[in-house]
C-alpha cells in the first residue's frame, strides 16, 4: 500500500513538474514553431494546474502547493482576462444587427445537412466557409436562394473557401494570399451608410517550420491588407493559431482590430474529436466602428471545428 501511494505521488509530482515547464517555456516569446505550438493549451495548463493544487493541498504538501499556486497564477494570467471586456455589452438598438457565421466544414466531411440545417436554424445574415470543396459547393447550392449574393474559390486540398450572404454585397472578390496562393475573400457591403470591410483567411497548419512560416506570412499579408481598409472591418476565419501565439498578437498589433470573444471567454473551436485539448483558432476580429452584441460557438457539423457565430452592428 505504501509503495502504492509513493508511485501515485510521484506521477504526481512528475505531472506538476511537467506542466510547470510547458507553463514558463511557452510564457517567454518564441519563434520556434514546436514551442508555439505547447503555447496554445493554456485553458488545459490552467485547469490541470488547479487540480494538482487543490490535490497537493489535500496531501498537506507544502513545496508542491507553493509552486502550483504559481503556476495557476501565470495561466490564469492568460485565461482569464477573456472572460472581461471594458467594451459596451450591446448595440444601443439603433444600429442594423447582423449575424456572421464562420465554419471550417472540413473538406473530407460529407455531412452536408448538418451545415445546412445549422444554416436553418442559425439563420446567419453572412457564412464564411473553409476548407470548401467542389464536392461542398454543389452540396450547397440549395442555400443560394436565401443566400443570393455569394462568391467561392472551391479546391481540392483543405483551402477552399467561400461566403454566402443575404445581404447585397457592393463587391467581392479573392486575393491569393502568399506564399502558398491560398485565397483570401475580401467582400464590402454598406450598412446603415456605413461602408464595411469583411476579410476572411484560411493560412497554412504550422505543424513543421514551413507551415510555421508560411502561416505567419499569410496572416501578415492579412494585416497589411487590414490596416490599409477605410471604414469598418471584420476579419474571420481559421487562423490556425490562437491568441497566445506572436504571429496572431503582431496580427492584432498592425490591423489595430479586437477579438470578438474577449469578454465572452476562450470559446475553444478545434479539435471536436479531443473535446479536452480543444484550442481557439478560429476567430472573428473587428475594428473600433462595430458594436458586439454576442459572440458563441455554434453546433457540431461533422467537421473537427465548431462554427463561431457573432451578432454585431456597424456605426456609433
Amino acid at each position: 500500500m505504501l509503495g502504492n501511494r509513493l508511485t501515485l505521488v510521484g506521477l504526481l509530482q512528475a505531472a506538476a513538474i511537467v506542466t510547470l515547464v510547458f507553463s514558463l517555456v511557452t510564457s517567454v516569446p518564441s519563434i520556434h514553431h514546436h514551442v508555439e505550438l505547447f503555447s496554445h493549451f493554456r485553458l488545459q495548463y490552467l485547469a490541470v494546474s488547479v487540480l494538482l493544487l487543490l490535490i497537493f493541498a489535500a496531501l498537506r504538501n507544502p513545496a508542491y502547493s507553493i509552486v502550483m499556486i504559481g503556476v495557476v497564477a501565470l495561466n490564469a494570467g492568460y485565461v482569464l482576462p477573456w472572460y472581461f471586456s471594458d467594451a459596451a455589452a450591446d448595440a444601443d438598438g439603433k444600429a442594423t444587427s447582423i449575424r456572421l457565421m464562420n465554419a471550417n466544414v472540413l473538406s473530407r466531411n460529407e455531412q452536408y445537412d448538418r451545415l445546412r440545417q445549422i444554416i436553418n436554424d442559425e439563420q446567419p445574415d453572412i457564412v464564411f466557409l473553409q476548407e470548401v470543396s467542389p464536392q461542398w459547393l454543389a452540396a450547397l447550392e440549395p442555400i443560394q436562394e436565401d443566400y443570393p449574393f455569394h462568391y467561392a474559390e472551391p479546391r481540392h486540398d483543405n483551402f477552399g473557401i467561400a461566403v454566402y450572404s443575404r445581404l447585397p454585397l457592393d463587391a467581392v472578390t479573392h486575393v491569393d494570399s502568399p506564399p502558398l496562393d491560398y485565397p483570401t475573400i475580401i467582400a464590402t457591403m454598406t450598412m446603415d451608410g456605413s461602408r464595411l470591410t469583411l476579410v476572411n483567411t484560411h493560412p497554412m497548419i504550422p505543424l513543421d517550420r514551413s507551415g510555421f512560416e508560411a502561416r505567419n506570412r499569410q496572416l501578415a499579408s492579412i494585416a497589411a491588407i487590414v490596416a490599409a481598409v477605410q471604414g469598418s472591418v471584420v476579419l474571420s476565419g481559421d487562423f490556425n493559431t490562437s491568441m497566445w501565439s506572436p504571429a496572431y498578437q503582431e496580427l492584432e498589433e498592425v490591423t489595430g482590430l479586437r477579438n470578438a470573444r474577449q469578454g465572452a471567454g476562450i470559446l475553444p473551436t478545434w479539435p471536436t474529436f479531443m473535446p479536452f485539448a480543444m484550442i481557439p483558432i478560429d476567430h472573428i476580429l473587428v475594428s473600433d466602428e462595430i458594436s458586439i452584441i454576442k459572440i458563441r460557438t455554434g453546433a457540431r457539423l461533422g467537421s473537427d471545428h465548431v462554427p463561431l457565430i457573432l451578432d454585431f452592428s456597424v456605426g456609433p
